[in-house]
């Protein structure tokens, strides 16, 4: 555990979505994102692999494959009513050994796969200390949608992380925006629904 994540938070995403127009200006996003000094950014096209598996539907997770330039992971993440802070753990498979989905398909295959998707995300990323601030373009075969997150990167405390939300949302001009509490999963295939916790 380093000191920018909490034992309690080091399994858990707490980020904000919001959908916006495919003609979002990105241009000035963009620019408002360089004058908050990002330590990075990037552009990567990502393909993105959903499995739902025997159980998944009822522990309310599902499990997700994802190689490109810069990951190479496994990753288990909840299905919630609302997306602003779920569980998230990922496996690094590394790069070494190049993509491994098809070892991915049999390893899931053996714990019966009911479910999969895929879809392509063409993404600019801005790394910050504390934030990573997202804008995408997501797409299958049938569908697209173009989104901008702000997912908290360090997470000492819940309200902390929330705060950090806000301050950047305040500064790009989304504090007033409406987020979306479903996960791109869910926008993009209405298919895999959720069950309210009880």
């Amino acid at each position: 555990m380093t000191d920018a994540i909490s034992q309690e938070l080091r399994f858990k995403e707490i980020e904000h979505k919001f959908v916006v127009d495919a003609d979002f200006d990105l241009d000035s996003f963009a620019k408002t994102l360089q004058t908050l000094g990002p330590t990075r950014t990037t552009s990567l096209l990502v393909l993105d692999t959903y499995y739902l598996i025997s159980g998944s539907r009822a522990g309310q997770f599902v499990i997700r494959h994802r190689y490109d330039s810069e990951l190479h992971h496994l990753t288990l993440k909840t299905l919630e009513a609302d997306t602003e802070v779920r569980h998230e753990i990922n496996i690094d498979l590394g790069h070494h050994a190049g993509d491994q989905r098809a070892q991915v398909e049999a390893f899931l295959g053996r714990l019966g796969v009911e479910w999969t998707g895929a879809l392509q995300k063409d993404l600019k990323v801005w790394y910050f200390s504390d934030v990573e601030v997202v804008h995408y373009r997501a797409s299958t075969d049938t569908r697209e949608i173009h989104c901008v997150e702000f997912e908290a990167t360090r997470k000492r405390s819940l309200p902390e992380a929330l705060e950090t939300l806000r301050r950047y949302e305040y500064a790009t001009g989304f504090s007033d925006a409406t987020r979306s509490q479903r996960s791109l999963l869910q926008l993009l295939f209405p298919e895999v629904s959720v069950k309210k916790r009880t």
